[in-house]
């Protein structure tokens, strides 16, 4: 497990999932302070470590990262456990609010990369 801050290559993120989930490296996004942690077996363990690392709890958003489907909308997919919070106007497992999705993409674009890093 590990907090991105800067960036990550796409082949990296294949390989934690070839290991994972086969198919998929679930993250935890800090839309505020543009980081997210990855290569975990649960959303819950990311939230905890980027909590024991400074970040605020309504900030941080569980997704779903699919490799395969790099620069493709299947890349990302809204869905974790972590995101249900009734406190937020969220009351499911995605992420309900545009903008909250908008900024989450942005973290995601800003530190996923092609492979030449």
């Amino acid at each position: 497990m590990r907090i991105i801050r800067d960036k990550i290559s796409i082949d990296e993120l294949k390989q934690m999932s070839a290991k994972m989930f086969g198919n998929l490296v679930k993250a935890v996004v800090d839309i505020e302070e543009a980081i997210m942690a990855v290569d975990a077996d649960m959303h819950a363990d990311q939230e905890k470590l980027l909590l024991e690392n400074g970040s605020v709890q309504k900030n941080l958003w569980g997704i779903n990262l699919y490799p395969e489907f790099f620069s493709q909308d299947e890349f990302i997919e809204f869905d974790s456990m972590i995101n249900l919070r009734s406190w937020q106007n969220n009351r499911s497992r995605g992420v309900e609010d545009e903008n909250i999705r908008k900024k989450i993409v942005e973290v995601v674009d800003k530190l996923v990369k092609n492979n030449e890093l």
